[in-house]
């Protein structure tokens, strides 16, 4: 007999998307912060590298926003899925707590 329960299910596919949707971000801040130092360079200005990752976190957040959209999407039905299934658990369990056993 198995302890699974659709949480898990819901549980696994959130951990997924979520990872996918922050590598993605993550991965947009370091391509937009080479582009950065790369003009930088071509232009013979001296960029700390950190001034290059603030600007590019900064130009990320909206631009995550449009081009991840699908994804983004996807991380917040998962969400809503996982915390239905888990408020319905609970329930179930306050259920037989109070001794209305629900079969």
């Amino acid at each position: 007999m198995s302890d699974a329960t659709p949480t898990d299910g819901a549980g696994r596919r959130l951990a997924r998307n979520l990872a996918l949707y922050t590598v993605a971000r993550l991965g947009m801040v370091a391509v937009i912060a080479a582009i950065i130092m790369g003009v930088a360079a071509v232009v013979h200005v001296a960029i700390p590298l950190i001034v290059a990752l603030l600007f590019a976190l900064l130009i990320a957040m909206p631009l995550s926003l449009l081009l991840f959209k699908k994804l983004r999407t996807q991380v917040n039905k998962d969400i809503g899925a996982f915390d239905a299934n888990r408020r319905k658990e609970r329930d179930q369990l306050r259920s037989r707590l109070q001794g209305r056993d629900e079969q």
